[in-house]
């Protein structure tokens, strides 16, 4: 039996293995299959077990999963292809027969009323009607999304988006999702469950503009614009206009408050508080 983390070399694949290594778990116990091997090079100098495989390639995926394998699904990042990626997984853990299979997906699951979460519901369909036992982690919105050129926001004095004022969003950091990841793979009483994690608490944009204010000594509001005007900034500093309608509708969905809930399933889960807002913009200033 191995665990297997599929995405091994992405941002959150890559912490789920060092979650599972630092959990004790053996490296010759855990399979990362990835792409690009030579992004792999430093798992592999660990002792973690490659497998190369390509979503888009269903028949690369021969072999990476084996009998009474712990399987982690993290969803693929081309939106609008993710659907037959994530099939051709699907129908790969079970010709193997695996025992688990998680899968990263998105918070409120069928609920969701956006569009980045159309892919995501599906793959849950597909997944239940594959007959495999699943766990669903259903993640919010990554504090990490919101760092980008944080000097350059507090030097511009604005956070922009078309977010209403006051509106929550409970977002929770990589490192926080992939310690919730490493305990339903590692431990037992989560087969057939779904799980909605979130961040302990839920925040405005004001509060954040308050409290990037607060570090680097510059004043800093939050910007309210219409959905029209902040996909035009997006889409003006090279964002594709697919990704940017994208990104508008889930500040819409902010707005809505589908993002604001704090059911407290991922700080049970990972058995402590979750990484509060304020650290996320300390450490990414």
């Amino acid at each position: 039996m191995s665990i297997v983390i599929t995405g091994s070399t992405g941002l959150l694949g890559h912490l789920v293995v060092e979650e599972l290594l630092a959990a004790g778990v053996p490296a010759s116990g855990i399979t990362a299959v990835a792409r690009d091997k030579a992004k792999a090079e430093d798992l592999v100098a660990k002792g973690v077990r490659l497998h190369v495989a390509d979503y888009d390639q269903p028949a690369s995926l021969a072999g990476a999963f084996r009998a009474g394998d712990r399987v982690l699904l993290i969803s693929g990042s081309e939106i609008g292809k993710r659907v037959p990626q994530h099939r051709a997984v699907v129908e790969a853990a079970k010709q193997a027969g695996v025992a688990q299979l998680a899968y990263t997906s998105i918070f409120g699951g069928p609920k969701a009323d956006f569009k980045l979460a159309e892919e995501h519901k599906v793959t849950e369909q597909i997944i239940q009607d594959s007959g495999l036992p699943y766990t669903f982690l259903r993640n919010d919105w990554y504090s990490e999304m919101y760092m980008n050129d944080l000097a350059g926001t507090a030097e511009r004095g604005a956070i922009v988006n078309n977010v209403k004022a006051g509106s929550r969003i409970a977002t929770a950091t990589r490192a926080d999702y992939a310690a919730a990841a490493a305990v339903v793979l590692t431990s037992d009483g989560h087969l057939n469950k779904a799980y909605e994690l979130s961040g302990d608490n839920a925040w405005t944009f004001d509060e954040f503009a308050d409290e990037l204010s607060r570090q680097t000594g510059k004043t800093v509001v939050h910007r309210t614009v219409s959905a029209d005007e902040h996909k035009a900034i997006l889409v003006s500093v090279g964002l594709p206009e697919g990704f940017a309608d994208v990104l508008v509708d889930v500040d819409d969905a902010i707005s809505r408050g589908a993002l604001a809930g704090t059911p407290g399933d991922l700080s049970r889960l990972i058995g402590r508080p979750s990484t509060p807002i304020a650290e996320t913009i300390a450490a990414s200033l």
